[in-house]
């Protein structure tokens, strides 16, 4: 096999990371005697992908977000069929964005084109039946939860558990002390990282409870980053300029890391930096607030009784989950407090983050290799 043709699609920040170690890894594997193109972020253009079209039109959540965006999303559908139709990969990989990659996926089926889809679906928490319309739609699955396959298994689809890309994601290796000396923040000062998220529509949402909370703190003086993506690095500009006390931001992974390692505490929306957190061994807590008619579909809807994924590996609500109604100043200052004043509280939660993150390995191999290596036997 030479020259393999490999199309990747990823809608999202957390997928464009994902496609990035995984085009590492198809290089890897093939000694770089691949050809790599399809649609991506920054991540994956660093990797020499050249995006047919900015990734950030396809970065969107809820219903009532989604709907003002489908006429540029549908002709956006035709462009990305046409492209994989006239170019002839061997074999499409989408990653998440069910929204627009399975509307994608539906139009190329049949063209004796392999279809591996990497990251399930989560049915086990909604809308169950979407393990059997996927089983329809794609040739083998990757999931990075451990207790996914079964789902889809049932449904007679191939899926593969190839670990959760956290793991090699070097949240974990980040350096406090070095950032601490960088910033001018003596170790008895007390930093506090905020995350809220990589979405234009939940920015919106989240930004103004945080400047409430930074500004009932004030007394405490803390040291404020906010870790940010492109899709919403002008956005959360644009928000903090009017705050008392401005965040820093951070728009790297290696210095977000290195500003976990240093975090007394992090406010966080749930999503992979859930994981990146834990596996960094920040005590945190997870907030949300949701468009009022998703929040309406989403209670009707989700079966399991945590958002957080950690919570949901652990069965128990290790990390604090203040969701629509409870995502609110008064309710979420005195969980930040507990963490400043006492590290018994703050200790306890991070020694069960690494019941969690054992869950999520598979040996001593990287979750990408097993990825690229199911996505070249596919070929075969």
């Amino acid at each position: 096999m030479t020259f393999p043709h490999i199309y990747l699609i990823a809608g999202e920040p957390s997928g464009d990371r994902l496609g990035a170690l995984l085009i590492q890894a198809l290089r890897r594997k093939t000694r770089a005697e691949c050809q790599i193109s399809g649609i991506g972020g920054m991540e994956m253009q660093k990797m020499g992908l050249h995006s047919q079209f900015p990734m950030s039109e396809l970065t969107v959540m809820g219903l009532a977000e989604i709907l003002p965006r489908l006429p540029n999303l549908y002709k956006r559908i035709r462009e990305t069929v046409t492209h994989i139709l006239d170019s002839k990969p061997d074999v499409v990989v989408t990653i998440d964005a069910p929204d627009f990659t399975f509307r994608v996926i539906q139009q190329i089926r049949g063209k004796n084109i392999p279809i591996v889809h990497y990251v399930a679906p989560s049915v086990w928490a909604w809308k169950p039946w979407r393990a059997k319309k996927l089983a329809g739609l794609v040739d083998h699955l990757l999931t990075i939860l451990p207790f996914e396959p079964p789902y889809f298994e049932r449904e007679g689809l191939k899926t593969t558990f190839v670990g959760h890309p956290v793991i090699e994601s070097r949240a974990d290796r980040g350096k406090g002390n070095e950032f601490r000396q960088h910033h001018g923040i003596s170790s008895e000062e007390k930093i506090l990282c905020l995350l809220p998220g990589s979405r234009p529509s939940e920015v919106s949402r989240i930004m103004p409870i945080l400047k409430e909370i930074v500004s009932r703190l004030d007394n405490l003086n803390l040291n404020l980053f906010i870790p940010t993506v492109d899709t919403v690095g002008v956005l959360i500009g644009k928000e903090i300029k009017s705050w008392e006390n401005i965040p820093r931001i951070i728009n790297n992974d290696e210095e977000k890391y290195s500003a976990f390692a240093a975090s007394d505490a992090a406010i966080a929306v749930s999503g992979t930096v859930a994981l990146e957190l834990a596996i960094a061994k920040v005590p945190y807590l997870t907030i949300y607030k949701f468009n009022p008619i998703t929040a309406l579909i989403g209670r009707a809807m989700i079966k399991t009784p945590f958002v957080n994924i950690v919570n949901i590996l652990l069965g128990c609500e290790v990390v604090p989950e203040l969701i629509q109604k409870n995502c609110k100043s008064d309710i979420i200052i005195p969980y930040l407090l507990d963490f400043f004043d006492n590290p018994n509280s703050a200790n306890a939660q991070v020694v069960r983050f690494n019941e969690a993150i054992n869950q999520l390995r598979t040996g001593n191999q990287n979750p990408s290799d097993r990825a690229a290596k199911v996505v070249l036997d596919s070929i075969q």
